[in-house]
């Protein structure tokens, strides 16, 4: 079927889903769906918030949204890299065809969104901070809206990277780096990063930007003020990416006193650094989490001096984890479940209260969740599927299994066993890796030599590479 007469189709159904919703008429009966704020930090590992008591790390407006709604323990990202994870939730498809095999490609414009199906049925679609839906051309025009329509956007400010913004840091491309301009504040920002080159991580001294400045606070003013330009009558989505906890730690000198002298775990298996240092990255880390913690604060407040707070699904992912140094691995793009697992909680209207919930969930799922509490059909080339029936207390079971992967390797995980194929440990000779998540939920007990039978049965679930 050619990509016309699928929108066509799709188009459709979704009118048909409209038309049995409750009839109130014209605006009235869009009002009656909720609206969807959607915060989307980059790079945030499953255990790294407060829902983990024994982090450390202090998310108390985090913690208040999972006791008015559903914490997902095992949710895990289709793929863990910026580019390849947003396409597969974009297009609400699992890696191997969701059009971006790694960074170096952009989201294909033909492609399918939910974005666009949201915004076909009515809905006032916005983002703002980083997309990353054109990563490879790296290109969001200085206002920041290059391609949001293309993509299904209604409005929104796209702006890059933390890395990607140095591209163009003298003749600014993006609208982050033209506001720093504008406050002579480019070339402080850019010699910033001059000093942590090469050290990455480990150069943990703050931006001498000051907090209104700094770019996750700059962002979520600007997602703020997308919030108060809705037009009326109309329900909303909202997606806030934060260019946080993501590399380079860079916090501001307020966020920096917020840490420091603060305890937490250590990498697991690591033989880098001394612990003081790993102890300052770490820090460093949650100073950026509480950060966008604080925003999710603020963004409730506005919701409630609105009169929406009670009819808008507020959801609270990340497009994949961080390893901090666990086997001496950093960053993301690894199997592991520091990489591949991130925090999920949906809370909203109908949704069950207090509720922690170990079914297995893909934040691709999101997709086909927003478009069914949009009253949207989800398209048949959709791999995501809806949770809304674990949300709503009406099933406590979704996916037998988990998959996700990058380049050559894929991951298989049942709930039980976590079975990777293709992906060598540094530590280790060994391409074929079984873990016991239950009692081995730090992976690291490779099993596969003595469990034969369960990495057979976990193979067949893999897609190729």
């Amino acid at each position: 079927m050619d990509q016309v007469t699928s929108s066509r189709r799709t188009l459709l159904k979704t009118a048909a889903s409209l038309a049995a919703l409750p009839a109130f008429g014209g605006q009235a009966q869009l009002a009656r769906r909720p609206n969807i704020l959607f915060f989307f930090p980059d790079q945030l590992r499953y255990d790294w918030t407060g829902l983990t008591p024994e982090s450390g790390v202090r998310t108390p407006n985090l913690n208040q949204l999972a006791a008015r709604g559903v914490q997902f323990r095992r949710a895990v990202v289709a793929s863990p890299l910026c580019a390849p994870s947003r396409a597969c939730l974009a297009s609400g498809r699992e890696y191997e065809s969701c059009g971006v095999p790694s960074n170096k490609t952009d989201y294909p414009l033909e492609q399918q969104t939910y974005y666009r199906l949201l915004r076909d049925a009515g809905y006032h679609v916005t983002c703002c901070g980083k997309v990353d839906l054109s990563k490879a051309s790296n290109n969001q025009g200085v206002d920041g809206k290059l391609h949001l329509a293309d993509w299904g956007f209604s409005d929104g400010i796209n702006n890059a990277g933390k890395h990607d913004a140095m591209k163009g840091a003298m003749t600014p491309y993006d609208p982050y780096m033209t506001y720093l301009k504008s406050r002579n504040l480019s070339q402080v920002h850019v010699d910033d990063y001059e000093r942590r080159h090469g050290k990455e991580y480990a150069a943990t001294f703050p931006t001498p930007l000051p907090d209104d400045a700094y770019c996750d606070n700059w962002l979520a003013n600007n997602g703020l003020d997308l919030i108060k330009g809705t037009p009326k009558g109309k329900p909303w989505h909202l997606q806030v990416n934060f260019t946080g906890p993501h590399s380079p730690m860079d916090i501001t000198a307020s966020m920096e006193r917020k840490v420091r002298g603060r305890d937490f775990p250590s990498p697991n298996h690591s033989t880098e650094f001394t612990r003081e240092t790993h102890s300052l990255i770490r820090q460093n880390y949650t100073a950026m989490v509480e950060n966008v913690d604080r925003w999710l604060g603020v963004y409730i407040e506005l919701l409630k001096s609105r009169g929406e707070f009670d009819n808008t699904l507020i959801v609270f992912s990340s497009d994949h984890g961080d390893l901090l140094g666990d086997h001496n691995m950093w960053g993301k793009s690894k199997p592991m479940q520091s990489s591949v697992g991130v925090p999920l909680v949906v809370a909203g209207p109908g949704v069950a209260k207090g509720v922690s919930s170990d079914a297995l969930v893909s934040v691709m799922d999101l997709a086909a969740t927003y478009l069914d509490y949009g009253g949207v059909a989800r398209p048949r080339q959709m791999d995501s599927r809806t949770v809304r029936p674990l949300l709503e207390g009406r099933s406590t079971k979704h996916r037998s299994h988990l998959l996700s992967g990058l380049n050559d390797w894929r991951m298989v995980d049942d709930g039980r066993y976590k079975f990777i194929r293709g992906f060598q440990m540094e530590d280790s000779p060994e391409k074929e890796l079984l873990f016991d998540m239950k009692n081995d939920p730090k992976e690291n007990d490779n099993l596969a030599k003595r469990k034969p039978e369960e990495v057979a049965r976990l193979a067949k679930l893999l897609k190729p590479a």
